[in-house]
């Protein structure tokens, strides 16, 4: 455990907190996020959920690429489809946060998707960024592995 702390000292630049006080992870700019570094610093239920994710994306024909951005301080996943963004992901002690962002135009579909009630909900009632409509799901476990992937495949097929 005295590890696993340290690992996350590492990457976020503070130990876990609370479980309701989520902290982002993958905050040290010398450590690229891989397989290991995951293993070590999420619990075996986030570490499941990471290893099916980027399996999905995969299958999916979509790229991950992890980049550590200096505006935010922090690592994140770039999900591409071609030259399209599909997705952003980052990791947090207590989930995976993917940000998915529509128009006006495709935004409208999300109604349409074979989703839980509450996300269309929550997407309904979010306020546009700009010009774009932000989607953010947070990945607990596998179960909610569902949702992102319908709305995954909804984005990629824009």
């Amino acid at each position: 455990m005295k590890n696993k702390e340290n690992i996350s000292r590492q990457t976020s630049g503070k130990p876990q907190q609370t479980p309701g006080n989520p902290q982002q992870m993958l905050r040290n700019p010398q450590l690229v996020p891989d397989a290991t570094l995951f293993q070590s610093i999420l619990s075996p239920e986030l570490y499941a959920v990471i290893n099916k994710l980027g399996r999905e994306v995969t299958a999916a024909g979509l790229s991950l690429e992890w980049r550590y951005y200096n505006d935010g301080k922090a690592w994140l996943g770039k999900t591409t489809y071609k030259t399209k963004t599909v997705v952003w992901l980052s990791v947090w002690d207590q989930y995976i946060k993917a940000s998915f962002y529509f128009t006006e135009k495709t935004g409208p579909g999300i109604s349409a998707l074979n989703i839980d009630e509450k996300v269309k909900s929550a997407f309904a009632a979010f306020r546009p960024t700009g010009k774009l409509l932000p989607l953010s799901l947070d990945i607990r476990n596998e179960a909610m592995l569902k949702d992102f992937l319908a709305v995954l495949e909804y984005k990629k097929n824009l």
